[in-house]
Formats: C-alpha cells, sequence, structure tokens
C-alpha cells in the first residue's frame, strides 16, 4: 500500500513503536490519528508531528467508536488501522487475579476486535483497507513468567490470520507485528534476567517502524523484527518435544537467576 494521503489510526501511539510508527507513516504522507489512554502523551506527540492526537481507553467499545467517528470526521474515512495498544501485566495462573486477566483481555485482545468492528464495513464497502495488529514473539512462541501475555497474544496472532484469511480477496490487507525485545518502556531494564535471556536482539522502536512501512509497501502479513525469530519459529515447528525441553531448561535458569 502507497501511504501518501492515506488516513491512518494508531493506537498506543504516545510513545514506543506507536509513536516511532506514526512519525513513519506521517513522513510518507498519510494522515495519522494518535491514539492512546496517556492523554498529556498523546497530546505532546501530536503535536510533535502536526497531526491528530485523541485520548481514548480502547478497552471500552464505546470510546473506540466515538474515536474512530471522531477521526472520520476530521480526517476523513479510515484506510489503515494499526492496533497496537498493549500492556503485559500479569504471571501465572495461580497468583494472578482474574481482574487482571480481564484487564488483559480486555487491552490486548477486544480492544483489536471493537476497532475492527468500527473500521471494517466501510473498508469493505471500498474494497480497501490496512489492518496492522501488533502481537508478539509471545504470541508465536510463549513467553516466560506471564501466561495472561502469552495467552492474550496468541489469541492476537488468531485473529490477525483468520482476518487475512477471510478478506484478503475482499480487499483488505492484513499485517501481524511480532516482535522480539524493542526498547519501549513495557520491556523495562534490558539487562534484567528475563530481557537478557529471552528477549533476543533488542531493537530500537524506529527500526521497528520502518519495518513495519517496508511490510506494509510489500503488503506482507508476517512482521519479525529479527531474523533469529524465524529460526525459533522453525525450531519449534519441526520438534515441538525438542523445543519444549529448551524452554524448560531455560525456565530453570531464570528461576535461579531471579532467586539469588
Amino acid at each position: 500500500m502507497d501511504l501518501k494521503d492515506k488516513v491512518a489510526i494508531i493506537t498506543g501511539a504516545a510513545s514506543g513503536i506507536g509513536h516511532a510508527t506514526a512519525r513513519a507513516m506521517t513522513r510518507l504522507g498519510a494522515r495519522v490519528a494518535l491514539v492512546d489512554v496517556n492523554e498529556s502523551g498523546t497530546a505532546a506527540a501530536a503535536e510533535e508531528l502536526g497531526t491528530l492526537g485523541l485520548a481514548c481507553d480502547v478497552a471500552d467499545e464505546a470510546a473506540v467508536n466515538n474515536m474512530v467517528e471522531q477521526v472520520q470526521q476530521r480526517l476523513g474515512p479510515v484506510d489503515i488501522l494499526f492496533n497496537n495498544a498493549g500492556i503485559a501485566t500479569g504471571g501465572d495462573p495461580l497468583t494472578t487475579p482474574v481482574e487482571v486477566w480481564q484487564t488483559q483481555w480486555e487491552v490486548n485482545v477486544m480492544a483489536h476486535v471493537y476497532a475492527v468492528r468500527a473500521v471494517l464495513p466501510g473498508m469493505l464497502e471500498r474494497e480497501s483497507g490496512y489492518l496492522l495488529h501488533t502481537a508478539s514473539m509471545a504470541g508465536i512462541l510463549t513467553t516466560h513468567g506471564n501466561l495472561t501475555y502469552a495467552a492474550t497474544k496468541h489469541a492476537v496472532v488468531g485473529i490477525a490470520e483468520w482476518l487475512s484469511i477471510t478478506y484478503h480477496d475482499k480487499g483488505i490487507r492484513v499485517s501481524l507485528l511480532a516482535p522480539l525485545g524493542v526498547r519501549t518502556p513495557m520491556l523495562g531494564d534490558t539487562s534484567s534476567a528475563f530481557a537478557s535471556q529471552t528477549a533476543g536482539p533488542i531493537k530500537e522502536p524506529d527500526e521497528v517502524a520502518q519495518q513495519v512501512v517496508d511490510a506494509m509497501a510489500e503488503e506482507r502479513f508476517l512482521i519479525l523484527t529479527d531474523p533469529i525469530a524465524q529460526t525459533w519459529m522453525d525450531r519449534k515447528n519441526t520438534d515441538l518435544e525438542r523445543w519444549l525441553g529448551g524452554m524448560r531448561r531455560l525456565q530453570g535458569k531464570l528461576e535461579q537467576m531471579t532467586s539469588k
């Protein structure tokens, strides 16, 4: 897709990958609406780029519908939706409160559903549109120490694959961003045991943003942030039992490191 003059919504756009991608899309001529629950951060990011910024709780379907309506009134029909907002609270199934599960499900999964429901009818009517979804390699492989995050990101992968299969021949393009480590507030301390052992090569948000717009130009589904991710995927697909054994050994190593 050529981004010039396209109207794009990016959620989670006050910082990190969302902000960097907004910058990259704006540079290529897109008219971008920056959306984030962080009102002050959204305003600052929008002022920097000279574009529209809207505070929105993407876990609230009514708020999402209102946000999309505002974007269409001020910028025009939505050509691109980048569902990028996400949170990584949670842990194991025994100690993580059900309320945390529900919150993460609403933000990491249902927010994608709400936004797609708001923009897809218009895209189908025009027979043109682009849906991007940020999952994580946690959604293709898994992640140690955070079952809630792994489970919700697996759901995002399923949503993106289904949308691509179902609507590709109706003019809708879909991409799935599955990053390894990216230097954002969500990753936290890059010297931590988790980051150093499991996050893979850590990229800067601007690097990932360039990978996103390059994939859009190619209309490519899967966006990986480092070649090692494909290697890990191949190992899992080739010999699942061996891969699980390796992940168990890494789990034991992480437990030893964090107990010291």
